[in-house]
């Protein structure tokens, strides 16, 4: 078992798109009937989104799917729960200023954040961690467990 970091800075309208950021249906749309514009559109739809969410740099809704995701958005791999959990409190402190919050900058607070990570991803569990920066920015953080996921073990390794 070993871990990969993803983050994610971006406009907050952007992290709003949750069509781009859930994977598509198993099952493509039934193919439309003859002059059926609002199947035709579902379809086209259906496609776009099959084939923008593997690549898309948005953060996906289940952290797990981050896996599929281009090998390039990996920010580190680790076989210690610990060392990934450092490498997500250093996130934190390096973003810490740009928190909307108040309260999401304390310093205590953050620690017990890596503290809990570092307890979840020895379980084999994910870690994802959110906050809106300045106004409309929003930070996306997680930590993937890997060789296999717990939620969803089918998921290949972006690693090969």
């Amino acid at each position: 078992m070993h871990h990969h970091g993803y983050v994610w800075t971006g406009p907050k309208e952007r992290f709003d798109n949750e069509a781009l950021r859930r994977p598509p249906h198993p099952r493509p749309p039934p193919p439309p009937s003859p002059n059926d514009p609002t199947g035709e559109r579902l379809l086209q739809r259906y496609r776009e989104v099959a084939a923008e969410f593997p690549t898309s740099e948005l953060p996906p809704l289940e952290t797990a799917y981050w896996l599929i995701k281009p090998r390039s958005l990996v920010r580190g791999t680790w076989d210690e729960a610990k060392e990934a959990a450092a490498w997500l409190g250093e996130r934190l402190a390096e973003y810490a200023h740009r928190f909307s919050d108040r309260h999401h900058r304390d310093t205590g607070r953050l620690s017990r954040l890596v503290d809990s990570a570092a307890a979840r991803l020895t379980t084999g569990a994910d870690v994802s961690y959110g906050f809106y920066l300045e106004r409309p920015a929003y930070l996306s953080l997680a930590v993937v467990t890997c060789s296999p996921n717990r939620s969803t073990p089918t998921l290949p390794c972006p690693l090969g």
